[in-house]
């Protein structure tokens, strides 16, 4: 079965080169324009399909940006304490783990529609909680099923998006799901600004029931439909995403015989992913997951009013900028994803990270030392929207992406729900820990996530590989044959 599976992969590899020269030469025989083909064509379905699954990623953004907002007003009318509206703000990653955890299973048991679908119920059942909640227990309630929905959301929207899509529009259109969960945080700010929390959490509502309509119409993932032996469907659902008139027989062909091969010989399961074979592509997954989190992420995001208090700048100022340019690096990183590669971005992005972090913590050293009063809150602003800015160009994005890339079809639910859990559970380590190390040191606090932003930068260029341009079943030979 070993062998198997070689063959297969060295077959995609040498097809993989085969098409790079045949592609050069399409070029040059017809005046500097590539042949067009079925995995290459951009149709309105596959266009109305990525904007149906963002519905998920807006609806992500929404519950992470709701608790800022809402906090005076639950306080006040449900007569809460500091700890129990802390406590309210993190069941969110609690029901956020639990959800991941399973993430992977649901997606493969009853498709990428069937979960997205779920996980919106999950979440318009968790705000209704919270829109009718008379005490704290109804409260906390509603936002762990929200927590419970968007873990699943966060691994199978951009699974989804990948898998639909033509290989030269894939990172742009994975990456639109970042560009949404920003829109729908800084959208659900403003709101809470205008309106009370329980009409702000009725309001969330909407991009739920927008998602559950939109998945009426738009076709089941064609790779899930192989998996499962559904070859009809398969063909027909792939048909539909590439045009009536694309010819699809090759594609067609590459996928049902990558899947089939993977399914006579494996079996799925979290042990699996520690053979040789994989070990590379987890290395990569998690890795990414955690220098996302672990280099500051939910510091800067979910405390960005005390980080402007503190260093004496206007919060509201702060954070209105901080949004703006948050949604205008996502657009770029979208733009340039499919032109530039993941590569290029990511290092671009953790050296940006890295140099936001120096420059918050420089300030904050210069605060200690009662030096430079005058340029601290400039400085702390330059620096926490030059974090942001480059986060969003390549690190909120790009992990995910190549996440939903590089694990075979046969692993994908074990792989995706240990890769999600990570960032979930990062994401809760570093929300918590943030203030009792802030109390410590508001410098040495940012300069401990320039240090790892640093050791991301080394990371990304050791490990990570280019996979732009690439089909997900040569991308997914290429990582398990680095360990063959």
């Amino acid at each position: 079965m070993e062998e198997e599976e070689e063959a297969i992969t060295r077959s995609l590899l040498l097809k993989q080169k085969l098409d790079s020269n045949h592609q050069w030469s399409s070029t040059s025989d017809h005046g500097g324009v590539q042949l067009s083909e079925s995995s290459s064509t951009t149709t309105s379905i596959v266009v109305l399909s990525t904007l149906v699954a963002v519905c998920g990623s807006f609806t992500f953004g929404s519950a992470v940006g709701y608790s800022s907002p809402s906090e005076s007003g639950i306080e006040e009318e449900l007569g809460l304490t500091l700890a129990e509206y802390s406590f309210f703000g993190s069941i969110l990653t609690i029901g956020g783990m639990l959800g991941a955890i399973f993430s992977g299973k649901i997606a493969d048991f009853i498709g990428r529609k069937g979960a997205m679908g779920v996980s919106e119920t999950f979440c318009i059942l968790g705000w209704l909680a919270i829109v009718f909640s008379k005490d704290v227990w109804w409260l906390d309630l509603g936002r762990f099923l929200v927590g419970c929905g968007i873990g699943v959301l966060s691994y199978v929207v951009p699974v989804y998006i990948s898998e639909i899509t033509p290989k030269n529009v894939r990172g742009a259109f994975t990456s639109l799901s970042e560009l949404m969960i920003g829109c729908g945080k800084a959208l659900t700010f403003l709101i809470g600004s205008l309106v009370n929390w329980r009409t702000v959490a009725l309001i969330a509502i909407i991009p739920c029931l927008v998602h559950l309509l939109g998945l009426l119409f738009i076709p089941e993932s064609p790779r899930w439909l192989a998996k499962c032996g559904r070859l009809k469907e398969f063909e027909a659902m792939l048909q539909i995403l590439r045009g009536e008139n694309a010819d699809i027989s090759q594609e067609a062909a590459d996928i049902i015989e990558y899947t089939e091969n993977l399914r006579g010989i494996s079996v799925d399961g979290v042990l699996h992913l520690f053979q040789g074979k994989y070990a590379y592509s987890v290395v990569v997954a998690v890795g990414l997951m955690a220098f996302q989190e672990f280099g500051g992420l939910n510091g800067f995001s979910f405390y960005t009013s005390s980080i402007f208090e503190l260093a004496g700048f206007s919060s509201k100022i702060g954070i209105i900028a901080a949004a703006v340019v948050q949604i205008l690096m996502t657009t770029l990183g979208v733009l340039l994803i499919d032109k530039c590669g993941r590569r290029p971005l990511l290092m671009i992005s953790m050296a940006g990270t890295c140099l936001g972090c120096v420059l918050t913590g420089f300030s904050f050293f210069l605060q200690d030392l009662h030096i430079g009063k005058e340029i601290i809150p400039i400085l702390v602003l330059i620096g926490v929207l030059v974090y942001l800015g480059s986060f969003e160009l390549g690190m909120g994005g790009i992990p995910w992406i190549i996440m939903s890339e590089i694990f075979p079809i046969n692993i994908k639910s074990s792989a995706g729900s240990l890769v999600t859990l990570v960032n979930w559970m990062s994401s809760g380590v570093v929300s918590y820990a943030f203030n009792y190390v802030l109390e410590w040191s508001s410098a040495g606090t940012f300069f401990i996530f320039a240090v790892i932003c640093g050791m991301g930068i080394i990371f990304i260029y050791k490990l990570i590989p280019e996979t732009k341009g690439r089909t997900l079943e040569e991308i997914q030979a290429s990582f398990t044959h680095i360990h063959q």
